[in-house]
């Protein structure tokens, strides 16, 4: 009680000193933010048929049976060696639900349908596991077409693209190792540069923000020396290029902080997308194979507690970071818009962005998108053939991820309930 009366006399001298009524400085202390309703499916799949809602329901209800995934994803990869005709099969099935088409052309019903529920779109170019220079060349053009595609188009509010798209990973590895480059390494070192010079510079001068994804551990550090010195030759007006932050590495809150400063001293905004991380079992096996201790968290708890601390950081600096809390994670999510209430942030603040994947994580997207905010989702596109690897990764990711499949598909039953169809 006594607490309550100082608080209550301090905002009266508050109020009085910036004219303030004391109602309305006195609903700060005793409202407080409201919890967004993300069980709400009838929003969460308003722009789903009947019809679709039931193959989301087969698909959701076979995913989330992990030992299945990995018996169907092993079967996908031997009909791929063997060059088996699998690409009908998964183009009406994984892939219908997790990618917008093979083509920026083919993604428009997507981008519109999203677009319609004030969702934007980020159009990812999905293609994995090229690996010469003229794949690479393929690569960087299209990556360059989403660009130029998404210019003036308020619906694509990001571009997006992956280093090793258009690089050799060897190379990657080396100069993130500090290994001295051969004259032949070299070459091919300032090869990736030329491309990601070319594909930023483009960006900078149509105004197109885009996103440096986030990789392995071992070729990171020299993903981060890349998008370090785009964003100091291209952030200093406003943030454009963003590199990726993944928090369930150990290093991670630390190296977040100590971009901040370098982009402070160095005069040009911070740009980071903040994630958890999508490599957790890769990474823990190369780290025992090679003996070294593992960069990745122990427990999810250590991950989640860097991962809202690191939100957390970016909205206390918001004048000079501009971020994206690409995440699946309800908690995360009602943490950071809760903060924004407080702080009387606005709901649309051009620095605060939410993301998450295409056929993913519904209820987020759309409760988000309904409230006001800034929402995106991750549009993977692409030949179905190429995109077979990046569809068998998300699958076998989002079916280790605990309990990931039951929530998706207890809220796919409770809206085919609402709607009688279960």
């Amino acid at each position: 009680m006594i607490n309550q009366f100082l608080a209550r006399n301090n905002l009266r001298l508050y109020a009085i000193s910036y004219m303030v009524t004391f109602r309305e400085m006195n609903d700060l202390i005793t409202k407080s933010a409201p919890l967004l309703n993300f069980q709400d499916t009838e929003i969460a799949f308003a722009d789903k048929s009947d019809d679709e809602l039931k193959e989301k329901y087969w698909l959701f209800r076979l995913m989330n049976s992990e030992g299945l995934v990995n018996f169907l994803t092993s079967l996908a990869q031997i009909a791929l060696k063997l060059h088996l005709p699998i690409e009908p099969l998964i183009k009406r099935t994984i892939f219908r639900h997790f990618c917008g088409g093979e083509t920026i052309e083919e993604c428009e019903k997507v981008i519109e349908k999203l677009a319609n529920s004030n969702i934007g779109t980020i159009l990812d170019y999905s293609v994995e596991g090229k690996y010469d220079e003229e794949d690479f060349g393929r690569t960087k053009d299209e990556i360059i077409r989403t660009i130029k595609r998404a210019k003036d188009d308020p619906r694509i509010p990001f571009a997006v693209f992956k280093v090793s798209g258009i690089a050799p990973l060897g190379t990657l590895e080396k100069v993130s190792s500090g290994i001295q480059l051969t004259e032949k390494g070299e070459r091919k070192w300032k090869r990736i540069q030329e491309r990601v010079e070319e594909i930023c510079s483009l960006a900078y001068s149509i105004g197109q923000p885009v996103f440096i994804d986030a990789e392995e551990s071992w070729i990171q550090g020299a993903i981060d020396l890349l998008a370090e010195t785009m964003m100091k030759k291209y952030n200093r007006e406003r943030p454009l290029i963003y590199n990726t932050i993944q928090l369930y590495r150990k290093d991670r809150l630390d190296f977040l902080k100590k971009s901040h400063h370098k982009a402070l001293s160095d005069g040009y905004f911070l740009a980071v997308k903040l994630v958890r991380g999508a490599y957790m079992e890769k990474e823990r096996e190369r780290a025992e194979q090679m003996g070294y201790p593992s960069p990745i968290h122990d427990d999810k708890t250590s991950t989640d507690r860097d991962y809202d601390q690191a939100i957390m950081y970016c909205l206390e600096n918001l004048k000079t970071i501009s971020f994206v809390a690409g995440t699946h994670n309800e908690a995360s999510i009602q943490l950071l818009t809760r903060k924004m209430y407080e702080n009387r942030i606005e709901v649309n603040h051009p620095h605060i962005f939410f993301s998450q994947l295409y056929g993913m994580s519904d209820n987020l997207s759309y409760v988000l998108a309904k409230n006001g905010y800034n929402v995106t989702k991750y549009v993977p596109y692409g030949p179905v053939r190429d995109t077979i690897p990046y569809l068998i990764r998300r699958a076998q990711e989002n079916t280790a991820v605990m309990g990931q499949m039951s929530r998706e598909l207890e809220l796919i039953i409770r809206e085919m309930k609402r709607r009688g169809i279960y």
